[in-house]
């Protein structure tokens, strides 16, 4: 699909918080990047477990602790309701793992996406009391769970939300409610995933339980050998890395670098074959978060589930190999997707809109959030791919881009049309709507309104920021290394340099990537560009991420390419 104009922007680096990050003995580089980042104290840097915020200020986890130890001491049966994501995968493996620790009668539940949707739901909550539950902890959901609260409730069944979505008019009934975005929480950081949220209150649960002298006769649980899950999650969630979040990464991905971690994750990262000695958020967010969505998407999450609570790894591995061949086949449904969608996009002038509402009978609900991302990557526009629900509805996944908020912008498209939206819900980047099926011009008229009202013309322009040229010295394998070992992601964003480069040689692999020879003064570089839609000029402008290709043993750099333009 035609890439709209990109702007490039510079970010800025304050002399001063270099300075001050240098004098601390950041390395040269890395100051500058995270004086670019708004960083100017380098104990913002400090990623140690001390550095975490403490879990007492995270409103309802006190209680939570409460409620869950009063039900292990009493032998009541605990079910976790998870959510079909990567994110609601982690939260879960963190509930089970830990509670069983503590000593808790615990099992989980995952809905099908396909026949009951997401959260707990009324239907959710009496597939629940099936299993005789006497409290059910919902991961990664809940927050608008009013109906299947009151549900669970009228079947005698105590409810306790964790969840990090940002909340409705109405809160649920339930007996406890532990997120960072509630009315009245005054926890710092909002930017939590939900298996951040799960395991602060498995935190205080333990803070709980040693209070109450349980832990006497014993060693208590090691929760931190549950952070490459918490890590795993954060990132696969593309919520935003503020410290706190930073740190949970950080220690997760130490701990994966130093062999300590679940068969589950050893088993994903044989299967995608990454080293774990060297892992980055970049294995977490591109090999292993999308190999566990893709259950979630096309088949069901409980095999991701297990694939991390076991501990047994020739199953780990077996499931790790199906996860790949689902995922492996969400690709391929992925592609088809996408070529439908450009044959729907050649009939609209994407230039002339604010957003972009795509549907086709024939794409599955499963993978249209990947589609509607990938759209608004190229495109640069607010967008919504719709696929065929149950019972004449229409599922839609949407993505937005800096300057919409997402989920408030369906809020305005319920208001201004009231019926029209049957659910919706999400973040300020992404969000679910469900809509009849004779609502959809409806609603893509409304939502390009509110794209309209909300966005301006600057906001519309892709504007990608960088951190402008590359020092000469710093092209090298050793600066490489030095930027992989570092926690980058959403809202402390990857660096990306920017250069004039003179392209050498240039030749096609698989008909869609550009493999290129540049040259920079006396300096020449591999650099390649994925899914490439024009062609170069003798001389470029060219942004770029620092790589390193291993080919046969060797190591050498490589550019990789996020955008090139005419130098």
């Amino acid at each position: 699909m035609n890439r709209l104009e990109t702007r490039l922007a510079t970010r800025a680096s304050p002399p001063r918080a270099i300075w001050a990050l240098e004098q601390n003995g950041v390395h040269p580089l890395l100051a500058r990047l995270f004086a670019a980042r708004g960083i100017d104290d380098p104990a913002a840097l400090d990623t140690r477990t001390q550095a975490l915020l403490p879990p007492d200020q995270l409103t309802g986890a006190a209680a939570a602790a409460t409620l869950l130890a009063d039900s292990i001491a009493a032998g009541r049966r605990i079910l976790i309701v998870a959510d079909y994501d990567c994110d609601g995968a982690t939260a879960c493996a963190v509930g089970i793992r830990a509670l069983r620790m503590m000593g808790a009668t615990v099992d989980y539940l995952v809905p099908d996406r396909f026949t009951l949707g997401y959260g707990l739901s009324p239907e959710v909550a009496r597939l629940a009391a099936e299993r005789k539950p006497d409290l059910i902890v919902t991961v990664d959901n809940g927050i608008a769970s009013v109906d299947g609260v009151a549900e669970a409730t009228r079947l005698g069944i105590a409810t306790l939300v964790t969840d990090h979505h940002l909340p409705g008019a109405e809160l649920p009934a339930a007996a406890v409610i532990v997120n960072p975005n509630q009315p009245g929480c005054r926890f710092p950081s909002k930017a939590m995933a939900g298996v951040g949220v799960m395991f602060y209150v498995m935190l205080t649960l333990r803070a709980e339980l040693r209070r109450r002298g349980q832990f006497a006769a014993g060693a208590e649980p090691n929760l931190a050998s549950l952070l490459d899950l918490v890590a795993l999650g954060t990132v696969a969630d593309v919520v935003a890395l503020d410290r706190n979040n930073r740190v949970l990464v950080s220690q997760g991905l130490a701990r994966i670098r130093g062999g300590q971690m679940q068969v589950g994750l050893r088993a994903l990262f044989a299967i995608a074959g990454r080293e774990p000695s060297r892992a980055a958020t970049f294995d977490l967010g591109f090999a292993l978060g999308p190999r566990l969505n893709a259950a979630g998407r096309l088949a069901d999450m409980a095999l991701g589930i297990e694939c991390l609570i076991t501990d047994d790894p020739g199953r780990a591995l077996n499931i790790a190999q199906q996860l790949d061949a689902i995922n492996r086949e969400r690709r391929t449904i992925e592609a088809d997707m996408r070529d439908d969608a450009e044959l729907l996009l050649a009939r609209l002038d994407a230039g002339n809109r604010a957003s972009l509402t795509l549907f086709d009978p024939a794409w599955h609900q499963g993978v249209i959030g990947i589609l509607a991302g990938r759209i608004k990557e190229a495109l640069h526009r607010p967008t919504f791919a719709f696929a065929p629900g149950n019972d004449g509805e229409l599922k839609g996944s949407g993505r937005a881009i800096p300057g919409l908020h997402l989920r408030d912008a369906l809020d305005l498209v319920a208001k201004r049309h009231p019926g029209l939206l049957l659910r919706f819900g999400g973040h300020a980047a992404a969000a679910g709507a469900t809509l009849r099926a004779d609502g959809l011009e409806t609603f893509e008229q409304s939502f390009e309104q509110v794209c309209r009202e909300w966005l301006t013309p600057i906001q519309l322009t892709r504007t990608l920021e960088t951190d402008g040229p590359l020092e000469g010295g710093y092209y090298s394998i050793d600066a490489a290394r030095l930027l992989q070992q570092e926690v980058w992601g959403q809202g402390f964003p990857p660096p990306v340099f920017a250069d004039e480069f003179e392209v050498l040689q240039q030749r096609i692999l698989k008909e869609k990537h550009l493999k290129l020879t540049l040259r920079r003064g006396k300096q020449t570089f591999d650099a390649i560009q994925f899914n490439f839609t024009t062609n170069p000029t003798p001389r470029i402008q060219a942004a770029f991420r620092l790589d390193i290709n291993e080919w046969q043993g060797r190591q050498s750099v490589q550019l990789m390419l996020e955008h090139f333009a005419p130098a």
